[in-house]
């Protein structure tokens, strides 16, 4: 049953109560609660005690002459899961010289599982195509993975993690995915275990590392790395010291945008809306954490906001009419030109047209370089795209799966934040970049078709209950007429087929633009396994969401 809510602003109670409401609960960070948060980790003592273990892990790690190649690797790996590998980026890159240099020479990686596993995900993590013909030596003579593996419990997982970084058409890959997940489930729970394993196992088996956001990794395997049985205290004092220092500066980040976003009165005169600002902020740290990054954050989370906003303008609140007029208005990018448009309405063009246009002189001014023409065309396209679906609402139609995929792509925002994301690096890009960007779309086609159907995933059940335009799983239903179950696992298994797109694409693309960028490409598709892993997590915000929220932005790691 639909519920009346509060009238925005200017918008008159009869009027109100003629129009749905998906009956989202107000936002549960209050502006003084988020002005509270202190952290004792931005003083200066810490920072340089932080100095003082780099240096220590640096000597460690440069010392190849004296270590084996899975210490290195396995090294390299605690420092990107610990959040600690931008620190390290020249010693890493030196050292993955070295391993690309030992495959061409030998055509391996090692006789050993677990080595070959970890060498490979790294490499291709980074942008490097090393091939899936290192894992031949593990074959049998049917062309399957040696059953003999199955005893190895590292290798197993290692085998399993890389497998998630195969592109289109790796058969071997399939199969060690396959061969790894068995096994792997097969030994969830095995009381024998070791705890520290046996954690890995069951983490892997929820959702693979490579799908994973590097922040809100950094804080579980903060936890997990302590409970391993021979670690490292150099290593595991400067991951907590890093995790809460960067935790302090995300904080400060987050007043600062808490007060903007006060200031602009959203809340107030948009109450039809999600005002999710600290989950939006969330995003943003998952894209980007480094602290290099608090311009991609600030801009991301204004954008991210208005985002939800304009989505629920067009999926909730608006008349048809009045959508045709908003999307007409945003095409033409004129802000003399909304006098016909209502207040509300006003209110989210004028917020969309003030933040373009501060982002773009922004760049303007650090780059010298106009991209207001750009920036316009994610958000008409985003618009345009809204209003295909509210057209689809209104009509009571219900497109084929592939139809809804073309639209939805561009509905989902994943170009927005790309866009965005990209322009944020400053002087790191370039305009034959710009131009690979804006016009090979297939490489952004991917990461937003992954926010897409993962959203899908955790939004469909509240969508249909409202009544909403069809997702993903219901298109699927009718066409193919097969049960909602069924449905959820064919697009579970599209979003591993996209993932292997998007690895491809990131791979083959890696001398085309900055490693950072793919990094953040890679982490925009991260963040929506994460918020919509339970259910909807910008709708619903008192459940995994909200721990996410404490644990990653509020709370410090123990020392």
């Amino acid at each position: 049953m639909e519920a009346t809510i509060a009238a925005p602003k200017h918008v008159s109670s009869d009027d109100a109560k003629n129009r749905r409401t998906a009956n989202y609960n107000p936002n549960i960070w209050e502006y003084d609660f988020v002005q509270s948060i202190r952290s004792k980790f931005g003083d200066d003592t810490y920072k340089r005690r932080v100095e003082k273990l780099k240096e220590d892990v640096r000597h460690v790690l440069i010392n190849n002459n004296k270590m084996i190649l899975l210490a290195q690797l396995e090294l390299i790996d605690d420092l990107q899961r610990l959040g600690l590998g931008y620190h390290f980026e020249k010693e890493i890159k030196e050292a993955f010289y070295a391993l690309i240099s030992l495959i061409n020479n030998s055509g391996r990686i090692s006789d050993d599982l677990h080595s070959t596993a970890l060498g490979f995900r790294l490499l291709r993590q980074h942008g490097y195509l090393v091939t899936q013909d290192v894992f031949s030596s593990f074959m049998d003579e049917t062309g399957n993975f040696m059953t003999s593996l199955s005893q190895d419990i590292k290798g197993m997982l290692g085998l399993y993690e890389a497998s998630y970084l195969a592109v289109e058409g790796e058969n071997m890959m399939d199969k060690a995915k396959a061969f790894s997940t068995r096994t792997l489930k097969d030994l969830k729970g095995n009381a024998y275990m070791d705890p520290y394993f046996a954690d890995l196992v069951v983490h892997a088996l929820e959702v693979p590392t490579h799908y994973r956001v590097p922040w809100s990794e950094a804080r579980w395997y903060n936890k997990a790395y302590e409970r391993r049985e021979h670690i490292n205290p150099t290593l595991l004092e400067l991951a907590k010291l890093n995790f809460n220092i960067l935790q302090a500066t995300h904080q400060g980040e987050l007043k600062e945008i808490y007060r903007w976003w006060k200031d602009e009165g959203l809340a107030e005169n948009l109450s039809f809306a999600r005002h999710r600002l600290v989950e939006c902020f969330l995003w943003a740290v998952g894209t980007g954490f480094e602290p290099q990054y608090g311009y991609l954050r600030k801009w991301l989370t204004k954008i991210i906001n208005l985002v939800i906003l304009i989505d629920d303008v067009y999926d909730i609140y608006g008349s048809l009419d009045e959508l045709e007029q908003f999307t007409d208005a945003v095409d033409r990018w004129d802000d003399k030109k909304i006098q016909h448009l209502p207040d509300y309405m006003k209110i989210c063009f004028l917020t969309l047209y003030g933040t373009t246009n501060e982002i773009s002189s922004g760049i303007q001014k650090d780059q010298n370089k106009n991209i207001v023409n750009h920036l316009k065309k994610v958000w008409t396209d985003f618009c345009k795209a809204l209003m295909v679906e509210a057209k689809w609402f209104n009509s009571k139609y219900s497109p084929s799966l592939q139809d809804y995929l073309d639209n939805a792509r561009i509905s989902s925002s994943g170009a927005i934040l790309l866009v965005h994301a990209y322009f944020a690096l400053a002087q790191e890009t370039s305009d034959d970049e710009v131009g690979f960007l804006m016009t090979n779309q297939d490489f952004m086609y991917y990461p937003s078709l992954i926010i897409r159907l993962c959203n899908d995933l955790g939004t469909s059940a509240a969508e249909q209950e409202r009544g909403d335009a069809p997702s993903s799983i219901l298109c699927y239903m009718r066409e193919e007429e097969v049960s909602e179950e069924i449905a959820r696992e064919h697009i579970k298994g599209m979003i591993v087929e996209s993932w292997k797109k998007m690895n491809e694409n990131c791979i083959s693309h890696s001398s085309h633009l900055p490693p950072i960028f793919l990094d953040f490409t890679y982490n925009v598709a991260r963040v929506a396994h994460l918020i919509y892993q339970y259910g909807d997590g910008f709708g619903v915000q008192d459940r995994e969401t909200k721990n996410n929220v404490l644990s990653l932005l509020v709370q410090p790691i123990q020392l």
